[in-house]
């Protein structure tokens, strides 16, 4: 494997794993963060639910970081 393309995947997975954990820690702020970021596009929205927003945010980080963990494992298992 090429020494760049390795560090581009080891940099992302790195990243995604990162903000996988971020998802799961910090589910109010990132909620905030994307309210913030739509209100910047003039819209605005609120979760029906916090407490199911926060759970599915957190979900969703355990998600990327076990997507991530596959992905990885799988490049280097095929070589």
């Amino acid at each position: 494997m090429r020494p760049l393309f390795f560090l581009i995947i080891i940099s992302i997975s790195v990243i995604n794993t990162l903000i996988g954990f971020f998802l799961i820690l910090k589910p109010a702020l990132v909620i905030e963060i994307q309210k913030k970021f739509y209100e910047r596009i003039n819209w605005r929205i609120e979760p029906v639910s916090v407490k199911k927003e926060i759970r599915n945010t957190r979900i969703m980080g355990l998600f990327l970081i076990v997507i991530t963990l596959l992905m990885i494992t799988c490049k280097f298992l095929s070589g």
